[in-house]
């Protein structure tokens, strides 16, 4: 077989260093783009697809869109002056030409809750008519168990009279590890699950990884299983966060400080501390829950701490609207007719993303309740985001203050100068970011989730 897939893992790597291997990066978002980036950073020539013609626009102009991950700027303008990199939407154009294809699409999930892999059957079926012999197929996208070999590889395969994976071309699975606002420093630290359809392709696709990051490479026995590692982490974090959500509800009940019981039980060994919040969101955490959800439906399987954890976690936007209600109600007014001031509408703090972002139900819920939404967000000032447009500042007037998501920014908010824009003094805080002492000292009236 010719291409890098026949090729030893030892000449696979002198292919690396000499740059001789082409790789098309397909979905250059929020994880594409710094992928395809640290590509090319590596000497490598790297074509970024994207259906997105106004992006692909924009990156071949050398104008960087994510300006909350700073490191891969520097990095776009030195690969496009040194030819190392350009985006495309015409996949004629280079995957042909390409010894490695990346694959990171978007896998949202539909109203069902149902992960839909669309985006990516779709680019299978254009694999099977342009995908040359010899090349490697890596998936990043996070995807159930079992998918890349089954339906991702009968898409690419066709009617198979061409192309089979593993002999005719390498399909692996390389989950992506990357935290928004981190990426670069997730990339370069964070180890990599490497799985493929054969031995000798995880050889190979594990000789790339390297190459290109400083980490070390986890070689597993399958794509499934490399899956099955990425899915379980992130939902671990949703149960423990559900865990943590439950815990706060009942402490508030008692008058105990969630935060110092956590803190405290932190410093004990085997406790991993994660701390309430107004919700789970983002393209990742919940919608890994369901893809095992779906995955456990499919095998007859029932995962009921995984749907007790979504339940949990789903029933905080509203259990935060209802302190907003009680807080009001305390102050002699209703949540009808009054104007609330949501601070913060990111899924997580410090990163311009609102992708099932818990401010969009806990907006909803507030108006549902009668009132008026101000929204203030450091990353969205002056744009339009959940049907309103935010404030320049988070010193608006209104009746009451709801901090949703704990941006640095609010951090070092001026207290008393936010008490004196709420005419109750008010202020919700959904993510312990405002300690006691401070909002008494600023004149504010706290009431805070889990405290």
């Amino acid at each position: 077989m010719d291409g890098l897939m026949g090729m030893d893992p030892g000449a696979a790597a002198d292919a690396l260093r000499a740059g001789s291997v082409s790789v098309c990066v397909v979905g250059v978002g929020r994880i594409g783009l710094p992928t395809a980036l640290s590509f090319a950073e590596k000497g490598l020539t790297v074509t970024g697809l994207d259906i997105n013609a106004p992006l692909v626009d924009r990156l071949n102009a050398g104008d960087y869109p994510l300006k909350d991950e700073p490191h891969f700027g520097r990095i776009l303008g030195h690969a496009l002056a040194e030819r190392k990199f350009s985006a495309t939407t015409d996949a004629k154009s280079c995957i042909p030409k390409s010894d490695v294809v990346l694959l990171s699409l978007p896998t949202p999930m539909d109203g069902g809750n149902v992960p839909d892999y669309s985006a990516l059957l779709d680019v299978g079926a254009q694999l099977h008519d342009l995908l040359r012999e010899g090349s490697i197929v890596v998936v990043e996208s996070t995807v159930e168990p079992g998918f890349v070999e089954g339906d991702l590889a009968r898409s690419v395969e066709g009617d198979r009279s061409r192309l089979r994976a593993g002999e005719t071309f390498g399909l692996g699975a390389c989950p992506e590890n990357a935290n928004p606002g981190e990426i670069y420093e997730y990339t370069n630290t964070r180890p990599r699950l490497v799985g493929a359809t054969t031995t000798h392709m995880a050889s190979i696709i594990s000789e790339i990884y390297q190459h290109v990051f400083p980490v070390r490479t986890i070689v597993l026995g399958d794509c499934k299983t490399a899956n099955a590692v990425k899915l379980a982490g992130n939902v671990f974090r949703d149960v423990n966060i559900a865990f943590v959500n439950e815990m706060s509800v009942l402490f508030e009940k008692l008058g105990i400080d969630t935060y110092r019981v956590f803190e405290a039980a932190e410093a004990k060994k085997k406790f991993v501390a994660h701390y309430p919040g107004a919700g789970v969101g983002g393209p990742c955490i919940p919608v890994n829950s369901y893809q095992l959800l779906n995955l456990a439906r499919s095998a007859s399987v029932r995962l009921g701490m995984v749907e007790a954890a979504r339940r949990a976690n789903e029933a905080m936007p509203a259990h935060v609207v209802g302190l907003v209600n009680d807080a009001l109600e305390g102050a002699g007014r209703r949540l009808s007719g009054s104007t609330v001031l949501v601070l913060g509408i990111t899924y997580k703090p410090d990163v311009k993303d609102i992708q099932l972002a818990p401010a969009g139900p806990v907006i909803d819920g507030l108006r549902s309740g009668g009132a008026s939404v101000l929204v203030y967000d450091p990353f969205f000032r002056g744009e339009e985001a959940f049907g309103t447009r935010c404030a320049d500042t988070a010193y608006v007037e209104a009746d009451c203050a709801v901090l949703v998501t704990d941006h640095a920014e609010f951090r070092s908010l001026d207290l008393a100068r936010l008490a004196s824009c709420l005419g109750s003094r008010l202020v919700v805080d959904a993510r312990g970011a405002i300690s006691g002492e401070d909002a008494e000292a600023a004149g504010l009236v706290l009431r805070g989730l889990g405290r």
